[in-house]
């Protein structure tokens, strides 16, 4: 064992990844917001930090993030494209402080990425992470932002609800309701309180069914294609849907995956597809035999 060597807390690690991707942020004059974990005002915060760093940059700075941090030592772990269902961030990392999720877009807030980013960005505060002051949105839009994560999150993602909206006064709750309309964000942010069922008539209503509460990839892709909002968008997603997400494969294996690893998982997606298909059409049959 290397006695030089010392283990430092998860917590304390998170706040310095804070802290080194916005001197990184200022160093290049790229404005961006901290959001979860350490960055959540103490009064929303579950006890928990995460065990990642998470940022929002103005959309039209993206890139030029993108080159800092790679010069600044993080490597590029999943892209915008093969990062989830929704593309809205690229994941970085670091040897020291860890990963960062660089978001371009929040899921579930519906109005354009830039308009959505000068909406939180106007009525954004600091705080002092690690020493380094940070720029994060007021308490309502990170009250809204955690319950929109909570749409798409594990269970302990889930138990931010009843903290940051069921335990919120009337005040908080109409001041988060008012920027959800404003963000147009009401499905997603009906998914995580429990009244997804009155967006049953909009096109993003089953991409927020499956993502809160499971189902199938072959849906999961039907509902992403059936979300988006014009015939382009619509025809490039019926074109990526047979391929194969190479990041995650290389997660999953450990290192680069091989070119017949690859053939390999492209002839296994459609077979996944189809037994996940007849898994759900079977399920539906004993559904309405029961209900009989």
């Amino acid at each position: 064992m290397d006695e030089t060597r010392v283990s430092v807390p998860l917590q304390v690690r998170l706040q310095f990844g804070h802290a080194a991707i916005q001197y990184v942020a200022d160093e290049v004059g790229v404005d961006l917001l901290h959001i979860k974990g350490a960055a959540v005002d103490p009064t929303l915060r579950a006890g928990f930090f995460g065990t990642d760093v998470d940022v929002i940059v103005r959309p039209a700075q993206v890139a030029i993030m993108d080159r800092a941090l790679r010069r600044a030592g993080w490597s590029l772990y999943s892209t915008f494209a093969n990062g989830s269902p929704f593309g809205h961030a690229q994941t970085y990392l670091h040897p020291d402080w860890g990963y960062v999720d660089v978001h371009r877009r929040f899921p579930g807030i519906g109005v354009e990425a830039a308009a959505a980013f000068d909406a939180l960005w106007e009525d954004r505060a600091s705080v002092e992470i690690a020493g380094v002051r940070c720029a994060v949105p007021s308490v309502t839009a990170q009250r809204v932002l955690l319950i929109l994560n909570a749409a798409r999150s594990s269970n302990r993602g889930r138990r931010d609800v009843p903290s940051v909206w069921d335990g919120a006064d009337g005040a908080a709750r109409a001041e988060a309701e008012a920027l959800v309309a404003r963000l147009h964000a009401g499905v997603a942010f009906a998914a995580a309180t429990g009244d997804l069922e009155q967006y049953r008539g909009d096109r993003a209503y089953l991409l927020w069914k499956v993502v809160s509460q499971g189902g199938p990839r072959s849906v999961e892709w039907w509902a992403r294609i059936r979300a988006e909002p014009d015939l382009r968008e619509r025809l490039r997603l019926i074109g990526r849907a047979p391929l194969v997400n190479v990041d995650h494969l290389a997660h999953r294996l450990g290192r680069r995956p091989s070119k017949r690893e690859i053939g390999v998982e492209f002839v296994r997606r459609p077979v996944i597809a189809l037994r996940e298909a007849v898994r759900a059409a079977r399920m539906r049959v004993r559904g309405s035999g029961a209900s009989r």
